[in-house]
């Protein structure tokens, strides 16, 4: 009994004593965290700005004008790169030498990406002349008119014309969006379709929205095409005989004859006309061969 007493003796006082630490670990973590939440206001009142390095206070409203003035200095432009516009240009130009300016105006449209979409060349006594249209990269438009216009004996004429499509291109474009989502709903009425005459029905609805939507889609792409790629209709001659301006103009003799013709062709019409109203001259002779009839003195009686 003795022995065992003296075994709850000691348990005891071991745990008693196991307590005690807890307790004593307890203390100095609550000591810790009384210390930190001490902590914590100043560091927010350091981070505020309340209380810190007097440069800090006066930093701060330096950089605000100047970051004001960076922002009214450098304004910031939105541009709008979904502008379509059609620019063409209309011009007439006399050169020096025919051969050499032609030569050259190859070289420079093959520098600015254009190209030559139809050409056509007259030569007479008095002059060699030469109609293009070109269609050029709409970036190289400006520098193609100015360079193609420069170097030359005579500009008799410089026109440059700007069509705005950027409204049309839209409306076309939301328009197609629709036609193709009617088109798509008209199909799922195709799938519906219970006899032979509902999906005649349905089909020519479908046909008549595609051919719409091939129509807008075409014109679509005549207007980015156009947009893309600027027109300018250019006429460039060299004058080969200044004398031989009139060379035309017919002569005297030819005159003559040619008023000879056109008398004969004259009188032919006229006579094509007379005998076109034949049905009102015979009313009129009639009318004449009445009036003098009735008219006509009667014979005295004896």
């Amino acid at each position: 009994m003795k022995k065992i007493f003296i075994a709850l003796m000691a348990i005891t006082l071991f745990i008693s004593c196991k307590n005690e630490s807890k307790k004593e670990s307890l203390a100095i973590s609550e000591m810790d965290l009384g210390k930190i939440e001490r902590s914590k206001p100043e560091d927010d009142v350091n981070k505020s700005g309340i209380v810190g390095n007097v440069s800090d206070k006066i930093e701060e409203p330096q950089e605000q004008p100047d970051q004001a003035k960076k922002n009214q200095q450098t304004p910031v432009v939105k541009q709008d790169w979904d502008k379509k516009i059609i620019k063409t240009a209309n011009l007439n130009l006399e050169v020096k030498d025919y051969n050499a300016y032609n030569t050259s105006l190859r070289e420079k449209l093959k520098q600015f990406g254009g190209y030559i979409a139809q050409e056509e060349q007259s030569q007479s006594e008095y002059k060699i002349e030469n109609n293009i249209t070109i269609k050029i990269p709409v970036d190289q438009f400006d520098d193609a008119v100015n360079s193609i216009s420069s170097n030359v004996k005579e500009l008799n004429e410089k026109k440059i014309t700007s069509e705005d499509v950027t409204t049309e291109v839209i409306d076309i474009r939301s328009r197609l969006e629709a036609k193709k989502q009617v088109r798509l709903r008209y199909l799922d009425l195709l799938k519906q379709a219970k006899n032979m005459e509902e999906i005649l029905s349905v089909q020519s609805e479908i046909n008549g929205i595609q051919e719409q939507i091939e129509s807008a889609a075409g014109r679509m792409e005549y207007l980015q095409h156009s947009s893309s790629f600027s027109t300018i209709h250019l006429t460039f001659y060299q004058v080969l005989n200044g004398a031989a301006i009139d060379s035309n103009k017919p002569t005297f003799s030819t005159r003559i004859t040619d008023a000879f013709r056109f008398g004969w062709n004259w009188i032919g019409e006229l006579s094509i006309g007379i005998v076109s109203i034949w049905p009102l001259l015979l009313a009129v002779a009639g009318i004449i061969i009445l009036y003098k009839r009735s008219n006509r003195p009667k014979p005295k009686q004896a």
